[in-house]
């Protein structure tokens, strides 16, 4: 089955060129299906390329999913055309009374504020209040893990001495490698980083509601769960393209004194030959088993049915 995104969105041209089935919402109207509402709050600076990586691995779904993107009404994007926000992006204010099967709260390039400094801080915490009541399952990527952590059980982020940056080896904890969310898993995969912060595992472990599914000796914790998959928390990037990392370095080179070589990223170490792409295979996986085992599973027919207070 089909991603169902809104008329127009650039994204559907992109993944149409990969092969990727999608439809527009003028079509997916016409199917007698109920579909997955699926809300995605981007906070990234360059929404276009982020709202691509996030709806290609959500494709990865026999499920029609009907995405919604959500924009903050306290911060307005610099990178990104105003026109394009204004024609895909919807208010929170608009969205606050419905509810959606899943949220995805990406990162945001303010890892090096305290949380209660970055300017839309109050209106976020609203949002992740309001996911506990009107969302079945929700997905916080790198700083929205960091800053959902903190929100829900004050788990503070600690900066790092020099930038986690390149692709890293993940261990699956044995005690949840028969999980639902990890099934299909081997027992090391890779998943991309860029940070500047980190959570660390004694913190982590202080709060027994949170559980550490798989961990990197190098980026440290990467996935974890709470509230039985109500809420799971990724620190790195499993949803970037293989060029991210790239053009992320390129950018940055010779305008930071913090810019390394993204480690276990390019063929060889060397930039010339372009990356050995070894995550996008777990990605998918990864993805395919939120969507079905943790939303598609358990949501009811009737969204407004959602009874967040019964434990699965």
């Amino acid at each position: 089955m089909p991603l169902r995104l809104p008329d127009k969105l650039p994204a559907i041209k992109l993944l149409e060129d990969e092969n990727i089935f999608v439809i527009d919402d003028t079509r997916g109207h016409a199917q007698d299906i109920r579909p997955l509402r699926m809300a995605i709050l981007n906070l990234m600076p360059i929404k276009i390329t982020t709202e691509t990586d996030l709806v290609r691995l959500l494709s990865n779904t026999p499920l029609q999913i009907d995405v919604t993107f959500m924009k903050l009404k306290s911060h307005t994007s610099k990178n990104t055309p105003i026109e394009h926000m204004k024609q895909f992006y919807i208010p929170f204010d608009n969205l606050r009374s419905k509810k959606f099967d899943g949220l995805i709260v990406t990162g945001a390039p303010v890892e090096g504020m305290r949380f209660e400094d970055v300017n839309y801080w109050q209106e976020i915490s609203e949002i992740f209040t309001w996911a506990r009541t009107n969302v079945t399952s929700t997905l916080y990527i790198c700083w929205a893990a960091q800053a959902a952590l903190y929100h829900f059980y004050g788990i503070n982020k600690h900066a790092l001495d020099k930038k986690i940056f390149g692709v890293f080896k993940q261990i699956i904890n044995p005690a949840f490698e028969n999980i639902q969310l990890l099934r299909g898993f081997d027992s090391v995969f890779t998943m991309p980083h860029s940070r500047h912060t980190e959570n660390r595992r004694e913190d982590i472990n202080k709060v027994p509601d949170i559980s550490i599914l798989a961990d990197s000796s190098e980026s440290g914790p990467s996935i974890m769960m709470a509230r039985d998959g109500r809420e799971i928390f990724v620190t790195g990037h499993m949803e970037y393209s293989p060029d991210t990392l790239d053009t992320e370095y390129k950018r940055d080179m010779g305008k930071r004194d913090d810019v390394e070589l993204p480690k276990n990223y390019y063929i060889d170490n060397d930039m010339e030959k372009g990356p050995l792409v070894t995550w996008r295979a777990h990605a998918n996986l990864f993805y395919h088993n939120w969507i079905n085992y943790y939303i598609y599973q358990r949501t009811p027919y009737d969204i407004n049915k959602i009874d967040l207070s019964m434990d699965y």
